[in-house]
């Protein structure tokens, strides 16, 4: 039926009148407030089975909200459960596999790209296994952090400049140091094929980048406080754990395949391209997609589903969630967003 009244922002008046909220209240069998009666619950076992996207997740939040608002009774007795419907199958051969989300697809093709492969280090050490597989994920933790850093600047800039060390603290904290650090990213950029990158700082401590872009000549300017931020201080922690792996020569081998890789994102996007090889990846975007045997399979076998039991630890804490992002003022929630927007690593919209 789509989404439900957010029962954060409504009256009680037009909470009991909306078609979606008396369906759920008398097919439990409850009642609701004053009329409540956790004896005559129907079903022990009350599943939300929304689908996976960004849709989905939202209209799971309004049901979870309208639950702990007017009937916590069936959320504190156990009786609320959310089903996890996959977001993707993907098919290698006759092999298919359910995945959830977006992080279960990544560290599927991660696993799968590392099957068989070896980093070779300056022709002469060799990476693979678990050797890879923990440098891998040191790499996709670097990568999420350069990602995030680079709204403003290219993603091969930002991970170059964390790789020359400018983001450690003190790093660019003259202009010498700075045009030093510089020259030497633009250096790195250049061996990687991207022609003609110049730098120059100016006398308020910026770095002007320059570099060819097809026939444009495309400007970029660094600002000092980009080094200075703090999720630019994690990414240069994040790259002392791997050491100086990425200051040498380093080649991805897999089979006849070869791919040259300059740091933590091309580590993790070889790899990932990799994985991808020989799969087929089909992505739901609703419930409605599926075919009923597909839907019995991945959402509805008891044998087989997968569920997750609604629970209220800490109270308080919980009223503050569903009052800061459902409810009617904006700045709390403004607030939240802007204080975690830099730990979301995929996006849906």
């Amino acid at each position: 039926r789509g989404k439900i009244l957010n029962v954060e922002k409504a009256r009680i008046d037009k909470i009991l009148q909306n078609a979606e909220v008396q369906a759920i209240i008398s097919a439990l069998g409850t009642g609701v407030h004053d009329d409540f009666d956790i004896a005559k619950l129907r079903y022990h076992k009350i599943i939300i089975m929304t689908d996976a996207d960004v849709d989905g997740s939202h209209i799971r939040t309004l049901l979870l909200t309208f639950f702990y608002r007017h009937l916590p009774q069936v959320v504190e007795g156990g009786f609320l459960y959310i089903a996890q419907p996959p977001l993707y199958k993907v098919k290698r051969g006759q092999k298919e596999r359910y995945l959830k989300d977006d992080e279960a697809l990544e560290n599927h093709l991660i696993a799968t790209g590392i099957d068989d492969s070896t980093l070779v280090i300056n022709e002469e050490r060799r990476l693979e296994g678990e050797e890879l597989t923990g440098l891998v994920e040191h790499a996709r933790t670097a990568r999420s952090m350069v990602l995030s850093l680079s709204r403003r600047h290219p993603v091969e800039m930002v991970e170059a400049l964390a790789l020359t060390g400018a983001f450690a603290e003190g790093a660019m904290s003259d202009e010498t140091a700075a045009l030093t650090l510089g020259q030497e990213v633009a250096r790195r950029l250049g061996e990687r094929g991207q022609g003609g990158w110049q730098v120059h700082a100016t006398d308020e401590g910026e770095l002007i980048f320059h570099h060819q872009l097809g026939e444009r000549r495309v400007r970029h300017r660094l600002e000092p406080a980009l080094a200075r931020a703090p999720e630019a201080r994690r990414l240069a922690e994040a790259l002392a754990r791997m050491g100086d792996i990425f200051d040498a020569s380093c080649t991805l081998e897999r089979k006849d395949q070869q791919m040259r890789i300059d740091g933590p994102v091309s580590l993790v996007e070889s790899v990932l391209q990799l994985g991808r090889k020989g799969l087929s990846i089909q992505r739901y975007k609703g419930l409605g997609e599926m075919n009923p045997g597909q839907l019995w399979e991945t959402t509805l076998d008891p044998e087989i589903r997968s569920l997750i039991q609604v629970r209220i630890d800490h109270a308080d804490e919980a009223d503050d969630i569903f009052t800061t992002l459902m409810g009617d003022v904006v700045e709390p929630r403004r607030e939240f967003i802007q204080d975690n927007a830099l730990k979301v690593v995929n996006l849906d919209i």
